[in-house]
């Protein structure tokens, strides 16, 4: 059993920036992939960014140049960097994580919201 737990959300304004964080309860260099996603009222979940074992990262279009992930394997953490925040940014975040053998984890999620 793996644990993610999320934190670092909360009101901002836009324009404003915050760092979101997913500490897992084991060695993320053995994850696959760690993902972060969104989910806005009635709106169906999104992939916000990812990063693999070897380190590539890929972005949805919509926060290209905005948005950062990145991870600290002595930490066993991942990190989102939000820049220049949206409106349409406001969203419940969580965190994935998928293992080699198959093995899918979700994080509790942590709440953004954009004021404009």
């Amino acid at each position: 059993q793996v644990q993610l737990v999320e934190s670092g959300g909360g009101l901002v304004q836009a324009g404003g920036s915050l760092r979101l964080s997913c500490a897992a309860s084991r060695n993320i260099f053995s994850i696959n992939v760690m993902s972060w996603y969104r989910q806005a009222p009635e709106k169906q979940r999104e992939l916000v960014a990812t990063i693999t074992r070897a380190g590539i990262r890929d972005y949805a279009d919509s926060v290209k140049g905005r948005f950062t992930i990145s991870r600290d394997t002595a930490k066993n953490t991942v990190y989102l960097q939000m820049n220049f925040l949206k409106a349409e940014d406001t969203a419940v975040y969580t965190c994935n994580a998928v293992f080699p053998w198959g093995g899918d984890y979700w994080g509790q999620g942590t709440q953004v919201t954009v004021s404009s």
